[in-house]
């Protein structure tokens, strides 16, 4: 029986769990831990995991979205739902892993299981293109390696499948055994053990003890006795083992790394012969990489000349969503690297995440290789489109034309890319969100770069799923119950508004805070419905704010009267903010204005405080930890004494960033979440835990000898005394790098390489020795990243990493990326 005959009774069954099945036969097809990504609610089971959010509170929307199979660990909603079909479990994360095990042990197939810290992902796909000629591969969609991730693409697997490819992820000690009992491999690959999720680990050896639990019943084990230190060779699991290494005696021995052109020529011993392969590719992780699959198709019995003739043909594996600016005021989300369904409804979620525009298009290629027919397969895929709502469908590719007839929304359909591109002129694109997923053959990059606006060379990259996981690190240290409020005030510290803001709101945040009107209001058209916060109303804004329902922050009596005066007369309950100031000193009602203020709101109907909060001065700073307990202490007398006079309660806080890291006590009703999103905290030693969300790289325009003696930039400030060669980059003064950096006082990343500034900071460039260096026109630069990061950059200086952020000027393209 595979995935597609499973009853909901069959299910209750394997999972020995009590049932409410008012409709046992109901067949499940899908599972789903998000009710946002509904694809088929009808064969869909929502399993209410209890992670970082309790999925006990979204039955209700995944009910509203038509699915009526459940599994939950709380019983009331049987009851509340008496339609709908629900398995009552102990714990609903084991009856998802349980299931899927059940559906792995059902499918009798090859499986080849992937952990390590780095390398996961791009050796699994590397190894869908290099055996994809002799199996009907199912393997895991993007990066889901994670206790929910691995069990939702077990499921995936079918009868028609003859070999799984699923990486697994842990970040604790205890984790690898469930997962390792839902994959069961058959051959285990163990890809390079770095820091990644170092913090779950006392040490690198019991981290890595913990990933070998994945392969303790596979046939073969692929690894490199570099990556297994201090682990003897008898005690590695795997009934038999493949070795590989770079610098001793392994099954495959390498013994020359050459680049040539931008790939790498390999040669290794391999049963005491020579043998030679040639990597298409020229950076060192992307070789290592190369080399693990190497090894893993000499350990399956593949010959030399074989594996070196599929290694030759990899081609760049880019795992990442690109949002870009594109034309006609158009946003271009770029997936042109594959095609498949899975990846295609992940797409398509963050299609509607991003929902700035209210027509959404779709560009997509025939899909191949899924074991399905094509009829079953358009059929799918047309009824995700209607599910997620698609307004446009252009299909390239002559299966996809051939069923133009199963899409019920406007479509236009093309033999090939390049009778597309031809008809592009005449084809009519404005404000609209246009997906861009195609299958490799199809070289989709060349429409996204027709569709993109032309992009200067230095741009702020933005990792969404950066941004996420900080929201989730954050989310983690909260008490049930308390609520988050989203700073994106200043453009959301410069990494842009209504994509950062779509991201929050598809993720639940409770509230946005901005700083002025017109960014509540941009957020407004961008199709944001959060409740947003203006933090400095202007009277001239009022009308503006009342029509987009934006809610002012109230600092005193004056601009409260000034809001009530302006406010209709039939106006009723409009949701205000109040700011008590506690020691900040910049604004906000002290105990003396409490009366005034309490006669002006029992006076009128027409204002509902939604909240009331205060500032805190320096809750990263042990130093101050005394004026921080004296500004909580001072806090809860005025909220108490506003509270005394009101007929409600209103939302209570005045914990920012860190804060939530050091006053654990202090969280109220909700907390404020600043530059902690965006990976930094004042309180957190390294920012440990955080992930880097800003890049911002730029190019070398020209590279310069210079003789002894010579200067460089205006007023001859930088100088070369012996000589030198220096590289101008495209970044000045006017992307947001201050003149503060120059003469050497900011440095750069070029190749790996830190080099300072020489001379003057430009309008629109700067120059950096890079004198003893192999640079060249065109290399990439980074100003900062998650290594150099914007810390660095503002001791340089003397300010804040808030001011190097914010800096970055609008000119500065920003590119959002979605793993």
């Amino acid at each position: 029986m595979n995935q597609e005959r499973y009853s909901i009774q069959h299910i209750a069954q394997v999972l020995n769990a009590k049932a409410f099945l008012p409709s046992p036969g109901a067949v499940v097809r899908k599972l789903l831990t998000d009710s946002r990504t509904v694809i088929d609610p009808e064969g869909s089971l929502f399993f209410a995991v209890k992670a970082k959010r309790d999925g006990h509170e979204f039955i209700e929307d995944a009910y509203a979205h038509g699915v009526r199979n459940f599994v939950i660990s709380e019983s009331a909603y049987a009851t509340t739902y008496p339609k709908a079909n629900f398995i009552l479990v102990d714990d609903v994360l084991q009856a998802l892993q349980a299931l899927a095990g059940y559906n792995r042990q059902t499918n009798e197939l090859k499986v080849i299981g992937i952990t390590g810290s780095n390398g996961k992902t791009i050796v699994k796909e590397w190894l869908y293109q290099l055996l994809a000629a002799d199996f009907n591969i199912i393997r895991s969609p993007k990066s889901f390696n994670s206790q929910i991730g691995v069990p939702l693409s077990v499921w995936q697997i079918t009868t028609d499948h003859t070999l799984g490819i699923f990486e697994a992820g842990i970040s604790t000690k205890g984790e690898m055994e469930a997962l390792a009992n839902i994959i069961l491999p058959t051959i285990g690959i163990l890809t390079n053990i770095g820091e990644a999720h170092a913090e779950g680990f006392e040490s690198k050896k019991e981290k890595l003890e913990e990933k070998l639990k994945l392969f303790k019943e596979a046939e073969l084990l692929v690894y490199s006795p570099t990556y297994v230190a201090g682990i003897a060779i008898a005690d590695l699991p795997g009934k038999q083992k493949f070795s590989w290494s770079t610098t001793e005696p392994a099954d495959l021995q390498i013994t020359f790394i050459e680049p040539i052109e931008g790939r790498n020529y390999i040669r290794g011993i391999y049963q005491h012969k020579e043998i030679e392969c040639l990597i298409p590719f020229s950076d060192k992780a992307a070789v290592e990489n190369g080399i693990i699959c190497w090894a893993t198709l000499l350990a399956m019995g593949y010959s030399p000349e074989e594996a070196d003739l599929r290694l030759e043909r990899l081609t760049q594996v880019s795992m990442r969503l690109e949002l870009i600016n594109g034309i006609e005021n158009c946003s271009i989300i770029d997936d042109s690297y594959s095609a498949d369904i899975s990846s295609l409804a992940i797409a398509l979620d963050f299609l509607n995440q991003q929902n700035q525009h209210p027509k959404k298009t779709l560009i997509l290629s025939d899909i191949y290789e899924t074991g399905k027919s094509n009829e079953v397969l358009y059929q799918e895929i047309a009824a995700l489109l209607e599910q997620k709502n698609l307004n446009r469908l252009i299909g390239i590719g002559p299966n996809i034309s051939a069923f133009a007839n199963l899409f019920k929304i406007e479509t236009s359909f093309y033999d090939s890319t390049q009778a597309f591109i031809e008809q592009l002129p005449a084809i009519h694109f404005a404000n609209e969100t246009i997906l861009v997923k195609g299958a490799r053959r199809f070289e989709f990059g060349r429409i996204s770069k027709l569709l993109t606006q032309k992009i200067h060379d230095t741009i702020l990259e933005i990792n969404l799923n950066a941004l996420a996981a900080n929201l989730q690190f954050y989310r983690a240290k909260l008490n049930p119950g308390v609520k988050t409020m989203a700073m994106v005030k200043a453009f959301s510290y410069g990494s842009g508004s209504f994509e950062i803001a779509n991201l929050l709101q598809y993720h639940k945040v409770d509230y946005l805070a901005v700083a002025y009107a017109d960014e509540g209001i941009a957020l407004r058209k961008a199709g944001i419905s959060l409740p947003i916060m203006v933090m400095s109303p202007e009277p001239s804004a009022f009308d503006a704010m009342v029509k987009h329902q934006l809610e002012p922050e109230i600092y005193s009596v004056q601009v409260l009267k000034s809001f009530l005066n302006f406010l209709p007369n039939d106006q009723t309950g409009y949701p205000i903010h109040l700011k008590m100031d506690t020691g900040m000193h910049r604004l906000g009602f002290e105990g003396a204005d409490l009366p005034e203020l309490l006669a002006v709101l029992k006076a009128t109907d027409q204002l509902k405080v939604m909240s009331i909060f205060t500032h805190l001065v320096a809750t990263d700073s042990h130093e101050h930890d005394d004026f921080t307990t004296q500004q909580l202490q001072k806090f809860v007398i005025l909220y108490d004494e506003l509270v005394a006079q009101l007929t409600y309660r209103p939302i209570q806080h005045a914990l920012n960033t860190s804060g939530i890291t050091r006053w654990p006590n202090a969280q109220m009703d909700m907390v404020r979440l600043g530059i902690g999103l965006y990976g930094f905290d004042g309180a957190l030693n390294g920012n440990k835990g955080l992930q880097t969300v800003a890049v911002l790289k730029t190019t070398v325009t020209q590279v310069k000898n210079l003789t002894a003696g010579e200067t460089v930039g205006y007023s001859r400030k930088g100088v070369l005394p012996e000589g030198g060669k220096i590289a101008t980059v495209k970044i000045g003064y006017a992307d947001g790098y201050s003149r503060r950096f120059g003469n050497g006082v900011g440095k750069m990343l070029i190749n790996g390489q830190l080099v300072p500034t020489i001379g003057s900071i430009c309008m629109d460039m700067c120059m950096l020795n890079v004198t003893g260096l192999n640079v060249k026109t065109g290399d990439e630069v980074i100003v900062f990243n998650g290594q150099y990061t914007i810390v660095d950059l503002a001791a340089q200086i003397d300010t804040i990493p808030y001011e190097i952020l914010t800096n970055v000027s609008q000119r500065v393209k920003r590119i959002y990326f979605y793993e």
